[in-house]
């Protein structure tokens, strides 16, 4: 990890709608993952169960979007310099390197003794990976034409992989059995096979559903692609185009995204558990939207008149996008070190947090309310340690 210490100012030089959208993706995350009571919840802060989408399946690829748009920033900064590719390609690699790092640190916390017991995919090793993808595949080649290939290469040659080929002892996807079904699928028989690898041979490893993962080796492919079409959004705004041409154009690419998404739904469903093809195209394309609306809202409009409501409106978000790691980290981390203080109520034996749910939040009962008002809270406990690193300048870079 480096420490890079700047003015509270310094933020206001970087592409504002990146980090504000990234900032709000990142609290959203933080509460979808955090509610009060798990069993009862509003069907926007819910996964889809397996086909389709809710606003929260949005929230993982919007990420990863906008971890495309950043690497146009970083990486083409230094190739822009004269800093060396090589030199570059070690960077990222250290960078990917320490996710993984932090994530399996995460995970043991606060007994670094279980490793018996860990699961090796999640979401920082996908963040890993991808940036670790796609800042390569962009070190070699900046050129739209071979980004597009690219992506297309990804997003079909997954469908044909899933759709052509084979699953031993099972038989021909939509013939032997039905095409995504969810548990006789390529994606699900890799994972459980890598899985089965790793309990034998080091003796850990586990999925976080039973037969399948939703952050899988082979559904990365396509999460790359997810994040290179993040690239060109990038590279669009840090284009010499006119604001405008620019807001037109995201806001044109996402549309194609959505539909093009919907289109190919009827041949390969939009899945999330699966990161489809359909559903890279469909998160992108919102994610393009999004990042269109505030790019306007915030890149061109507040740059052109400074309005006291705007800048009140997008502060949290600013905040949260400036140390999204640190957020997300602390969203776990808040959790196990607070784990560790127990209180007796007479008839249970509850953390902290589970103390304050139980006889707070839902003092009149466990609703989709109090499940929200407690998600709502963990957002903001989260918020106050990454609050107090924005006062004082300071912003975590891996």
């Amino acid at each position: 990890m480096s420490t890079a210490t700047a003015t509270v100012a310094a933020p206001t030089q970087r592409v504002l709608s990146i980090d504000i959208l990234r900032g709000i993706t990142v609290a959203f995350m933080i509460l979808v993952n955090d509610p009060g009571n798990g069993n009862v919840s509003y069907w926007p802060l819910e996964h889809a169960e397996w086909n389709g989408w809710t606003p929260t399946d949005l929230v993982f690829p919007t990420f990863l979007f906008l971890v495309g748009c950043s690497i146009v920033f970083s990486v083409g900064s230094r190739l822009k310099h004269g800093v060396p590719r090589r030199r570059i390609a070690w960077q990222v690699t250290k960078r990917s390197f320490w996710i993984l790092v932090i994530n399996f640190a995460m995970r043991l916390l606060p007994d670094f003794k279980n490793l018996h017991h860990i699961r090796l995919y999640g979401v920082l090793p996908r963040i890993a990976f991808v940036y670790f993808c796609a800042s390569m595949l962009y070190l070699v080649s900046q050129r739209v034409r071979n980004l597009v290939i690219a992506i297309v290469v990804l997003l079909v040659g997954y469908y044909a992989m899933l759709r052509f080929i084979p699953i031993p002892g099972v038989g021909m996807p939509g013939r032997d059995f039905p095409f995504m079904d969810q548990y006789n699928n390529l994606t699900a028989y890799i994972d459980r096979g890598f899985n089965a690898w790793t309990q034998t041979h080091l003796h850990t490893g586990y999925l976080y559903e039973k037969y399948r993962d939703p952050e899988g080796w082979l559904s990365t492919l396509p999460a790359i692609g997810t994040s290179l079409l993040g690239v060109l959004a990038g590279k669009l705004i840090r284009s010499e185009e006119p604001a405008k041409t620019v807001r037109t154009w995201l806001f044109a690419g996402g549309a194609a995204g959505i539909a093009l998404g919907y289109l190919w739904n009827i041949w390969f469903p939009i899945n999330k558990n699966m990161w489809t093809s359909s559903y890279v195209l469909l998160s992108a394309g919102i994610a393009g939207i999004l990042l269109g609306g505030c790019y306007w809202i915030y890149d061109v409009s507040q740059r052109q008149k400074s309005s006291h409501v705007v800048r009140v409106l997008s502060w949290p978000w600013l905040v949260f996008g400036s140390n999204a790691i640190t957020a997300y980290v602390m969203s776990s981390v808040w959790e196990k070190l607070l784990g560790l203080i127990r209180i007796h109520d007479g008839s249970h034996i509850l953390s902290p947090l589970g103390w304050l749910n139980k006889y707070g939040f839902e003092h009149w009962g466990a609703t989709a309310n109090s499940s929200l008002a407690y998600a709502i809270f963990y957002v903001v406990l989260c918020f106050l340690p990454v609050w107090a690193l924005w006062r004082r300048g300071i912003f975590l870079r891996v």
